[in-house]
């Protein structure tokens, strides 16, 4: 593609039919690309950011802060996770398979400090267990007794990621009551996150996912009504979600002083005198993996749809699987990310040769194309078409040199995301690289890429007689020159692993094109 710009062929002989005589500065060429550039950056930024609603519905009112530190605390656990269970709350939520960090290998904790979760019951016409009620523990249940003869039971087991707690109400009264389930996730934002991915609180509502970020939340609390859904918060790699599986919820987030609190509560449910009834509520702790997600979906309906893969999400979601796949036979990330570019490279060999085929045929076009544009230097009409007719017979075309290029930049936003969201990528080492989801700490691989990208440039450029390239075609030779260093501080701050396709897709695109030209001289 800098081939076109960098002389008299395609897109630069072009426009030097219609812009001979203009005169432009380099600095201000220079400008006006790098602007155009960053406002491009941010409009696929726009599409590739997470989506946040904009209602604003009357704030629930605030629930007042009890002293729980007389209630007794037990643990629950499974082969994933353990909590810590305080009457209707659950704190302290440790991923047993992810540790915070390389170096430090205590487990990842959600849920802590002040934060909760709270299952509850809001009576009506009776009492139900609160925040300082003292359970009866029996084995693996817990057991109250209210004064109207009315019994609590609850039980909560734990699969994998998956918290489980059935209530049982037990109405020995002689009086029919009602009672409105309901759950409450209380925490601190982690707003330290990779720029891109949404975080913030999570409900599912009437079949779709409502996002509202931190900074949402700062501002304004919000309300919603679904037949069936769930509530709770997305990091960038783990999830908090809570549901009832009970029709007809009433979902809240807002700011609570300086925690953050989304409540989700049910229609009331009456139980007659002498009936018993059994209500089930679902927590998931756990991380924002496709396969986790998608079989906890069976229990916690749409949970996997919470899962960002951006704009792209029809190229991020295949990306992600071919990597891990890969991953599973090198059992290295850094060497499954070079595998797939690779593989990525092969599949785009077809494009990427007829785009190397075309621009050494434009080279060729030269004194074809000089001779045209001086022919009819004062008819630009008949210089357009002049200088079509000469593609033509040549078989070419300006744009075939732009569709490798083109569609990289799918697969670059792609890739992106997917390595943003991707918790196998966090803490992955590759060589000197720590963590693969986050930048090079040392600059190495971003100023390898800017090396590469430059001497792939050098080669595209055209050795011939560059003596009557218009001004325009100059400075747009003279502004790619450029390139390679505003890629270089652009890539310094993104994923390592990104910045390591990137980078091996520039190898191996050189070395594909020294073979173009050893065989086609």
């Amino acid at each position: 593609m800098v081939e076109y710009l960098n002389n008299n062929s395609g897109f630069a002989a072009w426009n030097a039919a219609q812009n001979r005589g203009a005169s432009r500065s380099r600095l201000g060429n220079f400008l006006w690309w790098t602007f155009l550039f960053l406002v491009a950056w941010w409009i696929v930024g726009l599409f590739m950011g997470p989506n946040t609603t904009t209602k604003n519905i009357t704030e629930p009112d605030a629930t007042v802060t009890v002293d729980v530190s007389n209630v007794p605390v037990y643990e629950i656990a499974s082969d994933a996770i353990s909590a810590n269970v305080r009457g209707l709350r659950v704190s302290n939520i440790d991923l047993k398979n992810f540790a915070k960090s390389g170096d430090d290998k205590t487990p990842v904790r959600l849920i802590d400090g002040d934060g909760f979760i709270e299952i509850g019951l809001t009576p009506s016409g009776t009492t139900a267990p609160t925040a300082t009620t003292k359970w009866q523990n029996t084995g693996d249940k817990m057991v109250w007794r209210n004064g109207d003869g009315v019994e609590f039971t609850r039980e909560i087991t734990v699969d994998g990621y998956l918290i489980r707690v059935s209530d049982t109400i037990k109405n020995n009264s002689k009086h029919g009551f009602a009672f409105a389930p309901y759950v409450r996730v209380l925490r601190g934002a982690d707003k330290t996150d990779s720029a891109g991915v949404y975080t913030g609180a999570v409900a599912y509502v009437n079949n779709d996912v409502e996002h509202n970020a931190w900074r949402d939340l700062d501002k304004k609390s919000y309300a919603y009504t679904t037949t069936n859904g769930f509530v709770g918060f997305a990091d960038q790699y783990w999830e908090t979600i809570a549901q009832i599986d009970t029709p007809d919820q009433t979902m809240r987030m807002k700011k609570q002083g300086e925690l953050y609190d989304t409540t989700t509560s049910a229609a009331p449910i009456n139980v007659a005198a002498g009936q018993t009834h059994t209500i089930t509520t679902n927590v998931f702790a756990g991380p924002r993996d496709t396969n986790v997600l998608g079989e906890i979906d069976t229990t916690i309906n749409g949970i996997s749809e919470t899962m960002d893969y951006g704009w792209f999400w029809f190229l991020a979601r295949p990306m992600l699987w071919s990597i891990n796949m890969i991953h599973k036979f090198v059992m290295n990330y850094g060497l499954a990310i070079i595998i797939f570019t690779i593989l990525i490279r092969i599949l785009m060999w077809p494009l990427t040769r007829k785009s190397y085929t075309s621009m050494i045929a434009m080279q060729k076009m030269q004194p074809e194309l000089q001779r045209v544009q001086k022919l009819y230097a004062n008819d630009k009409g008949r210089m357009q078409m002049e200088m079509m007719r000469v593609y033509q017979s040549h078989k070419t075309s300006p744009m075939s040199g732009c569709l490798p290029m083109l569609i990289q930049i799918p697969i670059f936003f792609a890739l992106y995301k997917a390595l943003l969201i991707s918790v196998q990528m966090r803490n992955a080492n590759f060589l000197w690289i720590h963590d693969l989801a986050t930048m090079d700490p040392y600059f190495i691989l971003p100023i390898l890429m800017g090396a590469t990208m430059w001497l792939q440039q050098y080669l595209q450029q055209n050795k011939g007689d560059t003596k009557n390239q218009n001004e325009f075609a100059a400075q747009t030779a003279q502004v790619m020159k450029w390139m390679p260093i505003l890629f270089t501080i652009m890539f310094a701050w993104m994923p390592s692993g990104l910045v390591l396709y990137w980078t091996v897709s520039n190898i191996f695109g050189i070395g594909q094109m020294l073979w173009l030209k050893h065989n086609t001289k």
